[in-house]
């Protein structure tokens, strides 16, 4: 068995966490990773307080391991998310894309491990000073919501670890056990997995999404929405019209007019990928197929240990 701080710290196998996806990371999917002993985590961004008690209950039923629930902190609903978390004692929660001030004390007055999602540095002390067990040091090429520094994961994992003392999760353009290993000797002490996960059999994804995203090439994502909240996006006609209100210099206020209601949902739930939001990480351009989360925790995990005892070549 493999142990380290996270593995310690969440009481799993292997460091290997997949990420809280929204419209993708519903119980099934998080209840398979964990089973294959990741950590598997409930994306809340996505759902209403009610879905996520029902999800978190399920998810329950269908695994014995730990495994946890991303809040993204930009969301409405984010207070009843928090209550329903300590209410169904829910041992781990990510929160992301906001300030982990506003929520870390009091989960962790419930017993609750919490580590907060970061692009940056500055960001990783604020998390660690907030009283967060570990950061995730999430890299532009990651797909959903990013940093504006635009910081590469080769750069931005090394520059975390360097500044804070609690353990750091690599995220950001990470799909295989070779991207693992060059993140672990940067100095992380796991990996989030991300668009990998979309791609499997259990994800909440629309099938259309999921082979959209096995079909994607090098340059078919871009960092888009600046504006507003960064988010990197499968290029489709939604994103062309996004690109050219932002060539235009069009206001916040006309990009969330653009983005409107359920933009997300439309494209990587009900599988519109004309007029849909597609959130994806570049690491899509090296994904060529739908498997089992099962089998990727093993195949990231298999091709890890393999190179960790392989001599440079």
């Amino acid at each position: 068995m493999y142990t380290n701080k996270i593995t310690t710290l969440f009481k799993i196998d292997y460091p290997i966490i997949q990420a809280g996806m929204v419209w993708a990371s519903g119980w099934r999917l998080a209840s398979a990773v964990s089973n294959a002993g990741g950590l598997g985590l409930i994306g809340s961004g996505s759902m209403y307080p009610d879905v996520l008690k029902e999800h978190i209950q399920k998810c329950k039923a269908a695994t014995d391991k730990p495994f946890g629930v991303n809040v993204p902190l930009l969301y409405p609903d984010t207070d009843k998310h928090i209550q329903t978390i300590i209410a169904e004692k829910v041992p781990i929660v990510f929160t992301s894309a906001g300030n982990p001030n506003t929520w870390t004390s009091i989960l962790k007055q419930h017993g609750v491990t919490v580590v907060h999602v970061v692009s940056s540095s500055k960001f990783a002390q604020k998390a660690q000073v907030a009283g967060c067990d570990a950061v995730v040091a999430e890299g532009f090429e990651a797909g959903g919501h990013n940093g504006r520094e635009e910081t590469t994961t080769m750069v931005l994992v090394p520059a975390v670890c360097n500044a804070v003392t609690i353990p750091v999760i690599a995220a950001g353009g990470i799909a295989t056990g070779k991207q693992m290993l060059a993140a672990m000797v940067l100095g992380a002490e796991a990996v989030q997995i991300g668009s990998r996960f979309v791609a499997s059999e259990e994800a909440s994804s629309h099938p259309a999404f999921k082979n959209a995203v096995i079909n994607a090439t090098e340059g078919d994502t871009m960092l888009s929405l600046k504006k507003i909240t960064p988010v990197r996006l499968l290029k489709n006609d939604f994103f062309a019209i996004v690109q050219q209100a932002e060539a235009d210099c069009v206001s916040a206020d006309k990009l969330k007019e653009l983005l409107g209601k359920g933009r997300a949902k439309k494209g990587m739930f009900e599988g519109d990928l004309k007029n849909g939001e597609l959130e994806i990480g570049q690491v899509s351009a090296i994904i060529d197929k739908i498997q089992p989360a099962g089998d990727i925790v093993k195949e990231v995990w298999e091709e890890f240990t393999m190179l960790l005892q392989k001599p440079l070549k």
